[in-house]
């Protein structure tokens, strides 16, 4: 496994890959779910590449970006028995050489959800993926269902700006309790992570009522919101029932539905999701 840092090194290993070559963007602090986007790539591509860089475009200025969690060694040591080929580890300045002005910007689907509380979010989202596909120039590109919108974005910025390559979502893991896997897990108390699987109950009572023939939405979220009401250490940002590819609020469920939420548990952010619907 060679890990690099400039584009000089990453311009010539990869011309060394035989492809199909499958890229797991990643902001480090790795899990479970990252290996498992790892694993999906290797039934698909003859080469691997993981990027890990924490982008401070995509923090704003009241987030963690100082405080999120970092431990490049810890990284390497559970990407080296995966069998990867290259790891690109730039720096801010790799990125985002002095006088940097270009930026990426998926109009629509970017503005609801995580993009009406996270001003600049996905502006700073879609800048360093398309700078990645540019750079790394993949076939294939896998991201987690975790972050249903950043996937719903980056499809679109894909699509719309031809880039050649497939972009390869995969189920979100989870831990026994049903707790979304994260990298900000770790900000998280004893009784915080307890108090934290109010999001995956929330959402599976919507999705019980759902499968029992419920298909007003707005009835869907009002379950969701009384559920997270429910844990005294809740606080929810936004509950949404929407068009799984417009992310547009839905009135009545035709055919399929994005359920998320947005919660702080304590000082920590957590989103989670899930598809009604699923064929």
């Amino acid at each position: 496994m060679k890990v690099i840092i400039t584009l000089d090194e990453l311009r010539a290993a990869r011309q060394m890959l035989e492809g199909p070559v499958g890229l797991i963007p990643t902001m480090g602090f790795l899990h479970a779910g990252h290996i498992s986007l790892v694993r999906r790539a290797h039934q698909e591509c003859a080469s691997i590449v993981v990027s890990i860089f924490v982008n401070p475009t995509q923090f704003g200025p009241k987030e963690d970006l100082a405080a999120y969690p970092r431990d490049l060694k810890r990284d390497l040591a559970l990407l080296t028995p995966e069998g990867v080929d290259l790891v690109w580890t730039p720096t801010p300045e790799v990125m985002y050489p002095p006088g940097y002005q270009a930026w990426v910007t998926v109009a629509e689907v970017s503005q609801p959800l995580e993009g009406g509380v996270r001003p600049g979010h996905f502006r700073g989202v879609t800048t360093v993926v398309a700078k990645l596909f540019n750079a790394i120039q993949p076939q294939k590109a896998y991201f987690g269902q975790k972050d249903a919108q950043q996937v719903a974005v980056i499809r679109r910025m894909a699509l719309d700006l031809n880039f050649p390559l497939e972009v390869v979502v995969c189920p979100i893991l989870r831990e026994p309790d049903g707790l979304a896997m994260s990298s900000r897990n770790v900000y998280l108390s004893a009784e915080e992570r307890q108090a934290a699987t109010i999001l995956y109950r929330s959402l599976t009572t919507a999705r019980n009522a759902f499968e029992q023939s419920e298909r007003d939405a707005s009835r869907l979220r009002s379950i969701m919101m009384g559920v997270l009401n429910s844990e005294p250490s809740a606080r929810p940002q936004y509950v949404s029932c929407a068009d799984p590819n417009t992310l547009q609020e839905l009135e009545i469920i035709v055919d399929q539905a994005l359920l998320s939420m947005a919660v702080y548990i304590g000082k920590t952010r957590l989103i989670d999701n899930l598809i009604l619907g699923e064929k």
